[in-house]
């Protein structure tokens, strides 16, 4: 018997969304890496659907973070601002 190598995985390019969604949220300290993905796909869905707040998006999401979330917001909102996607 004998293992297969684990398939190679393709990273998205910096310019998709996905990557950029995700890539928001990285500054947000989480309490376990999960609530920063849940956190992450939340933004992802934000602004792919175009419904709904930036507030309600990190409310949604359920990601337990370690600091207040005003400052959630505001450190999405700018990460997602650098990029030239306004969440207002």
């Amino acid at each position: 018997m004998s293992t297969v190598a684990p398939s190679k995985v393709k990273e998205f390019s910096p310019e998709s969304l996905e990557k950029i969604a995700y890539k928001s949220v990285e500054a947000v300290p989480t309490r376990e890496p999960n609530d920063q993905f849940r956190l992450g796909y939340s933004i992802w869905q934000l602004i792919t659907e175009k419904k709904g707040t930036l507030q309600s998006a990190v409310r949604n999401a359920g990601a337990r973070v370690l600091i207040p979330e005003s400052d959630v917001i505001r450190t999405i909102a700018a990460a997602l601002k650098q990029v030239g996607i306004s969440v207002e």
